[in-house]
């Protein structure tokens, strides 16, 4: 509450995100209204607070350059489904790791090949690891 937030990618909890935080940078690579291109990426992250960054910056490459912008005492943490469950994070500055962890391979496989959202993909359970 109160601080100024940055996060990398979209997400579900935006809005509630916007309610709380003074001040909420939401930067895309693809901006949608109300998001910030990625280049303004070098000039917010060092002025956040909270910064969450997608897993998916590790997919698209983005994630080492992210990373040196991120003040070192902001909180960090990387999340989304696409994020490793890794404590090696940690030693890049991380504060907190948010990933998924398939429980029931047959329950998620059955979900995917079914079309499901994130949200309705059955056997996996969401894990959070802090520093």
């Amino acid at each position: 509450t109160g601080k100024k937030v940055a996060i990398i990618g979209h997400f579900p909890f935006t809005p509630h995100v916007r309610e709380v935080a003074s001040e909420t940078w939401v930067l895309e690579l693809s901006p949608r209204e109300g998001d910030l291109p990625a280049e303004r990426a070098s000039d917010l992250l060092p002025r956040a607070d909270v910064i969450g960054l997608t897993g998916t910056s590790l997919l698209n490459h983005t994630f080492d350059d992210l990373i040196t912008y991120c003040a070192p005492n902001a909180y960090t943490l990387i999340l989304g489904g696409t994020t490793p469950l890794s404590t090696a994070f940690f030693d890049y500055g991380i504060d907190a790791v948010a990933g998924t962890r398939i429980v029931d391979p047959e329950a998620a496989a059955r979900s995917i090949s079914q079309g499901a959202t994130f949200k309705q993909i059955q056997g996996k359970q969401l894990l959070m690891l802090v520093r």
